[in-house]
Parts: C-alpha cells; sequence; structure tokens
C-alpha cells in the first residue's frame, strides 16, 4: 500500500494525520570557543563581534545569553582540554568553535588540528548541544596547499557533524587595511560589525530558532 493511499483511508476514517514536528532545539545559552578573533584583542570587548552577536539577538527578539570563552592564542589543543569544564558549567545550547588559526600560524599538521576540532564537535555533540564551526584563512605566504588544507578540514568536518560553516571569519575585512590592525591579523572596532555579518549570514537560522 503506497503512504499517499493510505494517508487517503486514515482521511476516509476521520483520523486527521498531522506531520511530525521537528525536535525542539537544545535550550541554553551560545557559547563561544574561541582565539583572539573572538576575544576582541586589542580593542573594548563591546565592540567585538561576540559582544554585538548578543546585541543584534536582542534586537531581533531573540534575547539569548552569550558566553565567550575565546582566549587570545588559543589552540585547539587548548580548546579541547578547556570544553569539558566550559560544558559542564555553562550547559550550552550551541556552542561556536572558531580555533585552527593559531595551530595553522605554528604549520601544525593538519590532521592533529583536524583530530582536536572532531573531539570538540563530538563532545558537544554528545553534551545535547548544537554545534557551528567558523574557519579562518592563512597569509598567502603559508603556499597553496596547507591553506588549501585548512579549507578543506572545515568543510570536510562540517559536513561530517552536519553543522553550519563561516567558509572565512574574516572574509571583506582581512583585505580591508581601514578595517585591520597594525599586525595585519585581527580587526579593529570598526571591522568588527563586517565579522558579526560574516557569521550572521550562515547562523541566522540556527540562532534565531532557538526559543
Amino acid at each position: 500500500m503506497t503512504k499517499p493511499f493510505l494517508v487517503v483511508l486514515l482521511l476516509i476514517a476521520g483520523i486527521v494525520v498531522a506531520p511530525a514536528a521537528p525536535p525542539a532545539p537544545p535550550a541554553g545559552p551560545i557559547l563561544v570557543l574561541g582565539d583572539s578573533l573572538s576575544s576582541a584583542h586589542r580593542i573594548a570587548p563591546e565592540a567585538g563581534w561576540v559582544a554585538l552577536l548578543e546585541q543584534r539577538l536582542r534586537e531581533q527578539g531573540s534575547p539569548q545569553p552569550v558566553i565567550n570563552a575565546s582566549i587570545s592564542g588559543e589552540t585547539t589543543s587548548g580548546g579541547l582540554a578547556r570544553l569539558p569544564k566550559l560544558l559542564a558549567e555553562h550547559r550550552p545550547g550551541l556552542v561556536i568553535v572558531e580555533l585552527g588559526a593559531n595551530d595553522g600560524l605554528r604549520g601544525l599538521p593538519i590532521a592533529e588540528i583536524r583530530a582536536n576540532l572532531k573531539s570538540m564537535l563530538t563532545a558537544v555533540r554528545a553534551a545535547g548541544a548544537r554545534s557551528a564551526l567558523l574557519g579562518i584563512e592563512l597569509p598567502i605566504n603559508y603556499g597553496p596547499q596547507y591553506r588549501d588544507g585548512l579549507r578543506e578540514m572545515y568543510r570536510g568536518l562540517a559536513g561530517e557533524f552536519n553543522v553550519p560553516l563561516v567558509p572565512f571569519l574574516l572574509d571583506g575585512v582581512a583585505t580591508n587595511p581601514v578595517w585591520m590592525q597594525e599586525d595585519g591579523l585581527h580587526p579593529k572596532a570598526e571591522g568588527e560589525p563586517r565579522v558579526l555579518d560574516n557569521v550572521w549570514a550562515v547562523l541566522r537560522p540556527e540562532l534565531t530558532s532557538r526559543r
């Protein structure tokens, strides 16, 4: 018996068939686990994209606590070590992982970076929370093979865990000297709204449906 025919029979019998409701998203705050790109490096904390995210959520009518657990200089191994305590303490509903830049700048093997990120995504899933990945790009002097390998690493993990991915957090910012600090690595306060726009463009459905 085909499914449409079965539905017709149920309707004739007076049985209302309703589509299954999607599972409710897990409750809890948003946790951002990142490095100096998310910790408001050398700018006022309230000017960083993480603080701006919490502000935008309020403006959009989806107020949600946003906990910034980002540390300047953080690596994927450091984030992995801190994650269990953060999950237990804050019980987040969504964990935004922005790590890998410092590993890449040190030229660590991509397989090692990937393994750490995969362990983080696995731990978040086991805790009943959702994940999102924010990718990074390295300076061109690191060579196309390594840079392409990092891009593929983020894409592969996002696909494997079925999580949203922002391919390059500083897209449109890193190439604009007006928006970048003198080190050429971190945005000024003026560039942080664009950084948030990059995150928002991908994560908006995830962020605004979690009420």
